[in-house]
C-alpha cells in the first residue's frame, strides 16, 4: 500500500517529464544476450529484461516500445533522446554513471573465459599471448584492455562466440548468464573456473528522468 502511495504522487512527473502524450517509453536494447534479451523464431524480442520492464511498465501505467539497436551506438541513441532508455544487460560502470542514470541493480553478474574443449588454461595468466573475443563496448573488453589481453572485437555477441567456435580466437570473455544460455548443450566449448570481474545490471536512463527512476526503484 505505501508503495503505491508513492508511485501515486510519483506518476504524474513521470508522465510529463519522461513519456509521450501516449504515455509510451522508447526502450534500446541489443537483442544478441540471452537470456537478458534475444530474438524469438518470430523475431520478436524477448527475455528477461523485456519481461520485467513491462512488469514495470504496467504498475506506473506506461508502454514500453522495444527497439533493436546496435551496442555500440545503444548508449548514444539514449544520449541524442532517441530513445528514453537502455535496457540491455548494462553494468554500472564509473565511467557510464557520469555520463548516465541509473536504477538500483536489479542483478549481479560475473566476466567468464570460454575455451575450447581440449584447450588447458588453469587461470588468466595462461591467456598472455592469446586472442581473446569480446562484443565491442562492453565492460568485457574494457577489462580485457586495461589488462593487456589482445581482443578480437565484434559488434555482436553471436560472431564473438562464433569466433571461438571456429578456432579464430583462443578465448571469449562474456556474462556468465548469457555462456551458460549460449554454450548450453555445445560440448565443444568450456568454461575456466576462475572468473574475471563481478557486476551489477541496472537500467539506465539520461540525467533529467530522476522522476521515472525514483520510481521504478521502489518497484525493484
Amino acid at each position: 500500500m505505501f508503495r503505491r502511495f508513492l508511485l501515486a504522487i510519483l506518476l504524474p512527473a513521470v508522465m510529463i517529464s519522461s513519456a509521450s502524450a501516449a504515455e509510451k517509453i522508447s526502450v534500446a536494447c541489443n537483442p544478441t544476450w540471452p537470456p537478458m534479451e534475444l530474438l524469438d523464431d518470430n523475431k520478436q524480442i524477448v527475455g528477461f529484461d523485456v519481461d520485467m520492464i513491462h512488469a514495470i511498465c504496467k504498475e506506473v501505467g506506461l508502454e514500453a516500445e522495444f527497439r533493436n539497436v546496435a551496442w555500440d551506438g545503444i548508449f548514444a541513441g539514449v544520449a541524442a533522446g532517441s530513445y528514453d532508455l537502455v535496457a540491455s544487460g548494462v553494468t554500472i560502470t564509473p565511467e557510464r554513471q557520469r555520463a548516465f542514470l541509473f536504477t538500483k541493480p536489479y542483478y549481479d553478474v560475473t566476466q567468464i573465459v570460454l575455451l575450447p574443449k581440449g584447450k588447458t588454461a588453469a587461470s588468466f595468466a595462461d591467456l598472455e599471448g592469446k586472442t581473446v573475443s569480446v562484443q565491442t563496448g562492453t565492460t568485457a573488453e574494457s577489462y580485457c584492455l586495461e589488462n593487456e589481453y589482445t581482443i578480437s572485437g565484434f559488434a555482436a555477441n553471436n560472431d564473438a562466440q562464433m569466433a571461438l567456435v571456429n578456432g579464430n580466437v583462443d578465448a571469449w570473455v562474456v556474462d556468465n548468464l548469457t555462456a551458460k544460455q549460449m554454450c548450453e548443450g555445445d560440448d565443444s566449448v568450456k568454461i575456466l573456473d576462475e572468473f574475471m570481474t563481478e557486476e551489477p545490471y541496472a537500467f539506465a536512463f539520461t540525467f533529467g528522468s530522476e522522476d521515472l527512476v525514483e520510481a521504478i526503484n521502489y518497484i525493484l
